[in-house]
């Protein structure tokens, strides 16, 4: 069957020779809609011979029978490899399979190895990266790996498998549709600056770091801003003793390279200082107004519109695209200055998937993984940081004071940030692990009360029935200083007593028997550590031995944490009519906020979001590409509130046939239930929120009216009120459809985990 939308044209770009670009048809943009711009190279100067290519392309897009990754095949014997591959390998491209990668180079090891699994939690600069370091004995001057900053720095997940033998690692990346959709984000936030005629300093600040700093094209291709003589660096304030040279002190780009650097970012700022002005020609004809001066009575109205819909004209220019794989193309050639490793390299086209790579030599393995984690600044233009998704290495990385070999799993990711609002909800992409994990730590300040997001993972781990998994260790414990305070011991109380009050300030969200609960042991699972961005070696002797029995205490924390717990002999029996209060008391925890958020009401401690954030979390969602943004994670606060209100419910039996001897015993045996419940919980509101109204999601990101801001807010709580409806007196068939899902859930896991429900109740 024909069809002319699609079609396929060559040119010259920074690649060699000639390539071909087209749009994808089974491939959705960043908006969900078909039809993602691909450039690929064809491998070849000769004009004849590229233009049969795209000609064979041609003939793919204009006859749907090839449009399925079954007729790949069939498609071998009659084109040529490499449109077969430009067409084939984009069906499946953007489908992020990094995990999976990881675990066929290297498997990670199970309990039956004697194994234990740590997942580092804490917020952005609390100190678990520089932790890790220690465990691992990292040199924090020498080896700097994994790397740290004060800022957002740990983005990809560091997976670290202590034993014997080589050194082994495997990097994967981010698929190149991820990471497109970051370039187009960044190309688009620099065009608006031009707009508001901002400086190119200014414009390229955009251009080089995504807005929520995860995403640094400057490690990759160069940084904007040159040293002047009133900066000054971090040495400037320090009176420490002279560093041990760093593995990096012979690092750092040519001459030439900075100025080839330069020049590339100078024709990419100069294109979308262009980009901007032919998106406010068209748009100031449309709107019958000045872009650069609106004069109209509703001067603010106009402005706002213009800048909503400045985004929707830049992507409608085919210029934009064009940049965006300029861009690409810049990104790909950097994988080529990078010599590691000999072993196979996966590949998605020509967009390199994982790295693997293999050495005796410690100093060379660090060489190595920095290129793929590090920050420092003299390497800019080089590293590939920003590109991936997942680093695993195994090897001898032991700490010196340890009295043997630790078998640990040692998983660090991304921090989570310093959120204010006391609805806020941990990352999907972190809870997700904690059945995965045998240790939770928790890695927050000693030096202050715990705030919003620590409190929130207490919340997530206890709520989930994970409490047994978790430990805390307090960095900075050097730094707490008071006259009431001149013993370690006043210290640890001191910091203790705050954990306690964290612990009470939770006791009417979670109930009081699980707060109790976390309460009971607490003490065996807090650690004072300080100085732990230094060498043990060179802090002062007491210090130091405190420093290594802290440590030690955890390391055996962390490997008893894969001993069978005693199996519970209580029975819970339940009736289920609670469920439904339990549901009801949820989704208004759920909604209520929300509604704040998209300025529909008000709520204690949630401001309403700017429209730019609003519409970001559309777009991921739209696009498929994630789902959340920032601290937008609907999914996240929906199975958080679930998870907790069900988790009360749970709390209450309605009788025990056989009873605990404790409370300890109790909640041990709810805990089951607990987990069981919140993974069910996980895939229904992913299945609800987002599965099922991915066109809405697409149509409220779509918006380009005047009142975009209003109908996209009035999306995406209709999204809400379908999804996640509110259980009332009338219960209307959806309603009645989602409590009966929940039931459903609550009940499968109160049977699979050992418990019952009374006879003749809802089954």
């Amino acid at each position: 069957m024909a069809d002319q939308t699609y079609t396929a044209s060559k040119s010259r770009t920074n690649r060699p020779g000639w390539s071909i670009s087209f749009r994808h048809p089974l491939r959705n943009d960043a908006r969900g809609k078909p039809g993602l711009k691909i450039r690929r190279g064809l491998s070849t100067e000769n004009e004849t011979e590229a233009d049969q290519l795209v000609a064979e392309m041609n003939i793919i897009l204009s006859d749907r029978s090839w449009w399925n990754s079954t007729k790949r095949p069939e498609a071998e014997r009659h084109f040529s490899k490499v449109i077969v591959n430009a067409f084939y390998d984009a069906i499946q491209a953007g489908l992020d399979k990094s995990e999976a990668l990881r675990e066929a180079h290297i498997p990670l090891p199970q309990k039956e190895d004697g194994y234990s699994r740590v997942l580092f939690v804490g917020t952005t600069g609390a100190g678990k990266t520089s932790l890790l370091r220690q465990l691992i004995g990292s040199d924090p001057d020498k080896d700097r790996f994994p790397s740290t900053a004060p800022a957002k720095t740990t983005i990809a997940d560091i997976e670290v498998i202590q034993a014997e033998g080589s050194f082994e690692a495997v990097v994967t990346f981010f698929t190149e549709f991820q990471v497109q959709a970051n370039i187009e984000d960044c190309i688009i936030d620099a065009c608006l600056a031009a707009y508001k005629d901002a400086p190119k300093d200014k414009i390229a600040e955009c251009f080089l770091n995504h807005r929520d700093q995860k995403f640094r094209l400057s490690y990759t291709l160069g940084g904007w801003q040159k040293a002047t003589a009133t900066d000054i660096d971090e040495n400037e304030f320090s009176f420490d003793a002279t560093p041990e040279p760093s593995l990096d002190e012979k690092a750092g780009l040519t001459d030439v390279e900075r100025v080839e650097n330069r020049k590339v970012l100078e024709g990419f700022i100069d294109q979308i200082i262009l980009l901007t002005q032919r998106a406010k020609e068209r748009l100031s004809k449309d709107l019958d107004t000045d872009a650069d001066n609106p004069t109209a009575p509703d001067h603010e109205t106009v402005e706002q519109l213009i800048e909503e819909n400045l985004d929707n004209y830049i992507y409608d220019d085919e210029h934009f695209h064009a940049l965006v794989h300029d861009v690409l193309d810049a990104l790909r050639s950097r994988f080529a200055r990078v010599n590691v490793g000999d072993g196979p390299r996966h590949r998605s086209g020509d967009w390199p998937m994982s790295w693997p790579f293999k050495t005796d030599d410690r100093d060379e393995f660090i060489r190595s993984i920095r290129w793929f984690s590090s920050n420092f600044s003299p390497e800019f233009g080089r590293l590939l940081t920003p590109l991936v998704g997942g680093i695993r290495v195994k090897g001898p990385l032991f700490p010196d004071f340890a009295a043997d070999t630790p078998k640990l799993v040692l998983i660090d990711g991304q921090g989570l940030g310093h959120s204010a609002d006391s609805s806020s909800s941990v990352t999907t992409h972190i809870t997700e692990r904690f059945h995965q994990v045998d240790v939770i730590l928790l890695v927050d300040n000693a030096q202050q009360p715990m705030q919003a997001a620590p409190l929130s993972v207490l919340r997530a781990v206890a709520a989930r029935g994970y409490n047994s998994k978790t430990a805390i260790a307090f960095t900075h414990f050097d730094q707490i200083k008071g006259q009431n305070l001149p013993t370690f011991r006043d210290k640890r109380n001191h910091v203790m007593d705050s954990v306690r009050n964290a612990l009470s300030s939770l006791r009417d969200i979670l109930g009081g028997p699980v707060a109790r609960s976390m309460e009971h042991d607490i003490d065996d699972r807090c650690f004072m550590l300080g100085g732990v961005d230094q060498k043990l070696s060179q802090l002062p002797q007491r210090a130091n031995e405190f420093m290594q029995e802290e440590m030690k205490k955890l390391i055996q924390f962390c490997k008893k944490a894969i001993l069978p717990p005693p199996l519970p002999k209580a029975c819970p029996v339940y009736n289920t009519d609670g469920i439904s209060l339990a549901v009801r008391e949820a989704i208004d925890n759920f909604r209520s906020p929300w509604l704040a958020r998209l300025g529909f009401g008000s709520y204690e401690g949630t401001k309403k979001e700017h429209w730019t954030r609003v519409k970001a979390l559309s777009r991921r969602i739209a696009g498929e590409l994630d789902i959340e943004y920032d601290t937008l994670r609907p999914v996240a606060d929906l199975v958080a509130r679930l998870t907790e209100s069900i988790s009360r419910f749970l709390d209450q039996p309605s009788k025990w046939l056989r009873n605990p001897e404790n409370e300890k015993e109790a909640q041990t045996a709810i805990a089951g239930i607990r987990r069981v419940v919140s993974e069910a919980i996980y895939n229904l509101a992913v299945r609800r929120l987002l599965n099922e109204h991915l066109e809405d999601w697409r149509t409220a990101y779509n918006h380009r009216d005047r009142d975009s801001t209003s109908l996209r807010a009035r999306d995406l709580r209709n999204i809400y009120d379908e999804a996640a409806p509110l259980p009332d007196a009338v219960m209307p068939p959806p309603s009645r459809k989602f409590l009966s899902e929940v039931r459903k859930i609550v009940i499968q896991a109160i049977k699979y985990s050992g418990g019952q429900v009374q006879s003749g109740d809802f089954e």
